[in-house]
C-alpha cells in the first residue's frame, strides 16, 4: 500500500441524516406477486413507509387505493405513489 491510500477522501461524505419509515420498494420486495390488497394489508399493513408528507403506516395508505388486486409490484407501487405523491422525503432534522 502506498501513502496515498492513507489520505483523507477527496470528497467529504458528511453525517448520516436519519429518515423515518422504510422505502416503499423495501416493503414491496418482501412480498411475492401477484397479491390482493387485503393480503398486502395483512402482511405489511403495520409497516411505516416514507412519503413526502412524512412517515405513514401502509394500511392507512391502502385505504385510499381503489385497486384490489396487483399483478406486479410495479403496479402496486404506482397505485401507492398516486396516493402518497412523489417528491423529497423529509429528514428527521426538517
Amino acid at each position: 500500500m502506498s501513502d496515498e491510500d492513507d489520505e483523507e477522501p477527496a470528497v467529504t461524505l458528511g453525517t448520516e441524516t436519519p429518515v423515518e419509515g422504510a422505502p416503499l420498494a423495501r416493503v414491496t420486495s418482501r412480498l411475492t406477486w401477484p397479491k390482493e390488497k387485503s393480503e398486502i394489508d395483512r402482511l405489511e399493513g403495520d409497516s411505516v413507509i416514507r412519503t413526502p408528507d412524512g412517515p405513514r403506516e401502509l394500511s392507512t395508505v391502502l385505504e385510499d387505493v381503489d385497486e384490489t388486486y396487483f399483478q406486479r409490484h410495479q403496479e402496486f407501487e404506482a397505485h401507492v405513489r398516486t396516493v402518497i405523491g412523489t417528491g423529497p422525503i423529509p429528514t428527521a432534522d426538517e
